[in-house]
């Protein structure tokens, strides 16, 4: 099982090597992941990150890639450069992606044989941000989407692990997962930075009055008040809190 990296700029993670079945998470441009199985136009595959298993479809993917930046940006264009000029595709980078620094100039750098992107738009691979609301609030009005990572759509534990991800840190990918792993937070006040769980969904505070989250019935990332949330998910799915943690523990 030797380690591949991904070389699209995103692709959906399902439970079978079905287009049919569930879409349970994605793999971002970077990332790196072991085969475990091949079958027809199928691999299984355990990302590195989070031992994530779960089938994509079979391309030819990168044996090696010397990561030195990632995006710092929603979402990144990228351009192709013809006759000394450079032209915009349709094509972007996903918040968090990992790329190798092939070529630059002025304004671009090259992560690929003729795909660049904006200088702007990256940081360096070790550089961490400790302002998780900054990450976070980048998603608001992203649409919400069951299995997904990027601005294209987003759900909730993706929501809170994407922090972790760009920082290079462990997470849990699923909720359930992510309440296990989560050391329970002394004190009954809720806080900036109490990660607040439920059966089947998590959120964050902003502060001691805001709380962001990617909320199905509202079908998108926003900002709630933090009791009115707590209140209305009682109210509306029968749902008590089940853990509150906080993120500076981790």
């Amino acid at each position: 099982m030797k380690n591949s990296f991904f070389n699209s700029s995103v692709s959906n993670i399902y439970s079978k090597p079905s287009l049919k079945s569930e879409v349970t998470s994605q793999i971002l441009y970077g990332e790196k992941f072991k085969i475990l199985t091949k079958k027809n136009n199928w691999i299984k595959i355990k990302t590195n990150y989070d031992n994530y298993i779960g089938y994509i479809k079979k391309r030819k993917f990168l044996k090696k890639l010397r990561t030195t930046h990632k995006i710092y940006k929603l979402r990144s264009r990228v351009f192709i450069k013809k006759n000394k000029k450079f032209f915009s595709t349709n094509n972007f980078l996903y918040f968090g992606s990992r790329i190798s620094l092939m070529k630059k100039n002025k304004n671009l750098i090259e992560f690929e044989k003729n795909k660049w992107i904006k200088k702007i738009d990256v940081k360096k691979i070790d550089h961490y941000e400790k302002n998780f609301s900054k990450i976070l609030k980048l998603f608001l009005n992203t649409k919400y989407l069951w299995g997904g990572k990027t601005s294209k759509g987003i759900d909730c534990s993706a929501l809170i692990q994407i922090y972790f991800y760009y920082n290079r840190v462990f997470f849990p990918r699923d909720t359930k997962d992510q309440i296990k792993f989560c050391k329970k937070k002394l004190g009954k006040k809720l806080s900036k930075g109490d990660i607040i769980f439920w059966k089947g969904h998590v959120g964050i505070c902003l502060n001691k009055l805001d709380f962001i989250h990617a909320y199905g019935p509202r079908k998108k990332v926003l900002i709630m008040p933090l009791y009115f949330t707590i209140k209305n998910i009682y109210k509306t799915a029968n749902l008590k809190v089940k853990k509150i943690s906080n993120i500076k523990i981790y």
